[in-house]
């Protein structure tokens, strides 16, 4: 997405190759997606499409199948009232974070150093805000609640171990810190002031659930 398509020769459509119990077959993404090739233009439907089959469509008798086992013990009516971090924390209960293991296994990238300001106020919050909210945090970058056996040193990632990591991102006003769980990532803007960073953070955090990037 961060890139312009025009001139790579990828000759996509709206079409690709899934796995379906074993055997492969083409799956249109959308009536008629074969013949329709993936611009520059059109190229964030393609994504959003590509995500839905991979997550949701390509394993959706699959899905059907757990939910119907599990709301045969839980009736939906009672899940409803939780949303996705919510329930985690029902389940797995809220862990203990041992700040000081997090700071030792964190990577930084796209600018950052250990000692740069920005840095420093990011873990001075850390260390000030709640139990609650580091969980949060940590829900937020990652995706999950729960530190693994052994720490931080041994966070996974979308393809094997991965660190967690503090990506720098250019200030702007009102601009919120953003993640990619995949990676373990959290992109700081680089706030002017400790005061702004926590404000922002706390925003990005209550509300990441529902997805917002600016406020």
């Amino acid at each position: 997405l961060d890139n312009d398509i025009s001139d790579l020769g990828l000759e996509l459509t709206f079409s690709v190759g899934t796995d379906v119990f074993g055997a492969m077959e083409e799956v249109p993404l959308k009536p008629g997606g074969g013949s329709i090739l993936v611009t520059q233009n059109n190229k964030a439907e393609y994504v959003q499409l590509v995500t839905e089959l991979r997550m949701t469509r390509a394993v959706q008798p699959q899905i059907n199948a757990f939910l119907q086992g599990f709301h045969m013990f839980i009736p939906p009516s009672l899940i409803q009232l939780f949303d996705e971090y919510e329930l985690e924390l029902l389940l797995s209960g809220m862990p203990e974070i041992d700040v000081s293991d997090w700071m030792k296994n964190t990577e930084y990238t796209s600018g950052y150093e250990g000692e740069d300001p920005v840095i420093q106020w990011f873990w001075e919050v850390v260390e000030d805000i709640t139990p609650e909210e580091r969980v949060l945090l940590l829900q937020f970058v990652t995706g999950s609640s729960r530190v693994p056996h052994g720490g931080f040193a041994n966070i996974m990632g979308g393809s094997g171990l991965q660190n967690f990591t503090i990506a720098a991102v250019p200030y702007t006003p009102n601009l919120l810190p953003t993640s990619s769980t995949c990676i373990n990532m959290l992109k700081l803007p680089e706030y002017p002031s400790k005061e702004i960073l926590k404000d922002r953070l706390l925003v990005a955090l209550h509300c990441g659930s529902y997805g917002y990037t600016m406020a």
